[in-house]
C-alpha cells in the first residue's frame, strides 16, 4: 500500500527535558490491522444538513455510488445540525480531487480530509525534582477560600484518564470513549490523567496533588488513542474529535480544554464557534516552538495558553507579539497523576493550560454569568498587568479580588 503523508495534530505536552520533541512535524503513516477505523488513511468527512434528515441515507449511497468511494461511517453532530458521512477514497483517486468534487455538491455543507492528531509524549523526569509549584504560582491554595470550581462542568477533550486513580476516583463526572476499539479502563491514557488531575485532583485527602478546581465536574472525553507500541505518541483525528466536542457542547460544559495544536480544521471550527455562541470558554495550548501558535489556539474565539516555569518567567515563541489575548501559566516540570496509580513530572503548554481552564471554573463558580469574552478580559487583564510582555503568569487570588471588587482570599 502506498504511504500516505497526512497532517498531524500534537497533544501539547513532553516529559521534562526532551530534546527535539516540541517541533510540529508531519510524517507518513501507513495503515495497520489493528488501527481504530478513525484513524485510517485517505478518509474524507462529507456534512449533510439537517433540512435533507429525511434523505441522509438516500443521499449517502448516492455519493458512494457517484465518486466511487466506500462508505467508512456515519454519525450525527446535533449541536451544529448536520450529518457526518465518512468515506475511505480509493487509492486510485486523487484525493483532494475527491473532496473538491464533493464540495461542489449542492447537498453537502462541507467535504474535508479526516485530518489527524499526534501527542508527544515519551521517556522518564527526574523522580526527586521539586514537588510542584503550580498551585503556589498562582495562588490557587489562597484562591480555594473563596471558591473550588464547585458545580462548574470542565470537559477534557483529549485521550481517556485513568478513572480509579486514588487522586482522580469519584472525582471524574463523565467519562467516554470516542474512539473504536480504544481502551475503555484509560489505564494507559498518560497525558488524559496528567490534565485531569491538573484541573481536578481530590483536595484534602491526604495523598498525593490537589486540583486548581478540586470541586469542579470534570468530564474527560476520550478522542485520542494510544498504538500498542510502549513508545508511541497519541494520535487523534477530525472524525473522534467532532465527535467528543459535539458531547461536551452537549453536556453542559462552560469549558473545554484543548491541549491540541496542528493545522486549521474547517469542520472542528464550526463545533467550536457553535460551543463559544454556548457560552462555552474555550482553552487551547499553544506551540512554543513553532511560528504560528497552531490551530485552535490561533482562533480568536480561543484562550491560547503558554507555559512559564517555577521563576514565573513564560515562554516567548517569535509569534506571541502578533496574537493579543494570550495568557500564561505553569507548565514546566508539573509534578501531576499518571496511570497506574501514579505520579510524574510532566512539561508543556498542556498543563499550562490545564491550570487555566481550573481558574476559569473559580470564576465561574463565584460570577457564572460571565461570558466566554468577559472571561478572556480578565484573564489578559491580569496576565498582562504592568503591560508585560510576554504575559505574567495569571494569579487567581488577584482575579477573584477583582470579581468581588476587593478583599483577600
Amino acid at each position: 500500500m502506498k504511504r500516505q503523508r497526512r497532517s498531524l495534530f500534537l497533544c501539547v505536552a513532553t516529559l521534562v527535558s526532551l530534546p527535539g520533541c516540541s517541533a510540529l512535524s508531519t510524517h507518513a503513516v501507513t495503515d495497520t490491522a489493528d488501527l481504530p477505523k478513525q484513524m485510517l488513511s485517505r478518509q474524507v468527512l462529507v456534512t449533510l444538513p439537517e433540512t435533507l434528515k429525511h434523505e441522509w441515507q438516500s443521499i449517502g449511497a448516492e455519493l458512494a455510488k457517484q465518486h466511487g468511494i466506500q462508505a467508512s461511517g456515519e454519525f450525527p453532530l446535533p449541536s451544529i445540525g448536520v450529518d457526518c458521512l465518512v468515506y475511505k477514497v480509493p487509492e486510485q483517486q486523487k484525493l483532494e480531487q475527491v473532496i473538491q468534487q464533493l464540495r461542489a455538491d449542492a447537498r453537502v455543507v462541507l467535504a474535508q480530509e479526516n485530518q489527524v492528531f499526534e501527542g508527544i509524549q515519551s521517556g522518564e523526569s527526574d523522580p526527586f525534582a521539586a514537588i510542584s509549584y503550580g498551585p503556589q504560582l498562582i495562588h490557587a491554595d489562597a484562591a480555594h477560600r473563596i471558591a473550588t470550581g464547585k458545580g462548574i462542568r470542565v470537559a477534557v477533550v483529549d485521550t481517556g484518564a485513568e478513572k480509579d486513580h486514588p487522586d482522580l476516583k469519584g472525582r471524574l463526572l463523565q467519562t467516554a470513549n470516542f474512539v473504536d476499539g480504544g481502551d475503555r479502563t484509560f489505564t494507559r491514557d498518560r497525558h488524559g490523567t496528567a490534565v485531569a488531575g491538573v484541573i481536578g485532583a481530590r483536595a484534602n485527602d491526604g495523598i498525593g496533588i490537589y486540583g486548581i478546581a478540586p470541586d469542579a465536574e470534570v468530564s474527560v472525553l476520550k478522542a485520542c488513542w494510544y498504538p500498542d507500541q510502549a513508545d508511541a505518541k497519541a494520535k487523534c483525528s477530525s472524525w473522534s474529535l467532532e465527535k467528543a466536542l459535539d458531547a461536551a457542547i452537549n453536556s453542559g460544559a462552560r469549558i473545554i480544554n484543548l491541549s491540541l495544536a496542528g493545522p486549521h480544521d474547517e469542520l472542528l471550527s464550526k463545533l467550536l464557534e457553535t460551543a463559544h455562541t454556548h457560552g462555552i470558554n474555550i482553552v487551547a495550548a499553544a506551540l512554543e516552538n513553532q511560528e504560528r501558535p497552531g490551530f485552535p489556539a490561533d482562533l480568536p474565539l480561543a484562550i491560547p495558553v503558554i507555559s512559564t516555569g517555577p521563576d514565573g518567567q513564560p515562554a516567548q515563541p517569535g509569534w506571541l507579539s502578533r496574537y493579543p489575548g494570550v495568557v500564561a501559566a505553569p507548565g514546566v516540570e508539573i509534578l501531576t497523576t499518571v496511570p497506574r496509580e501514579g505520579y510524574d513530572f510532566v512539561s508543556g503548554s498542556s498543563l499550562a493550560a490545564a491550570h487555566v481552564s481550573g481558574i476559569i471554573a473559580l470564576l465561574l463558580e463565584l460570577k457564572p454569568e460571565l461570558s466566554p469574552k468577559q472571561v478572556k478580559e480578565l484573564l489578559h487583564r491580569n496576565g498582562n498587568r504592568e503591560s508585560a510582555v510576554p504575559p505574567h503568569a495569571l494569579d487567581a487570588c488577584a482575579i477573584l479580588q477583582a470579581l468581588r471588587n476587593g478583599g483577600g482570599c
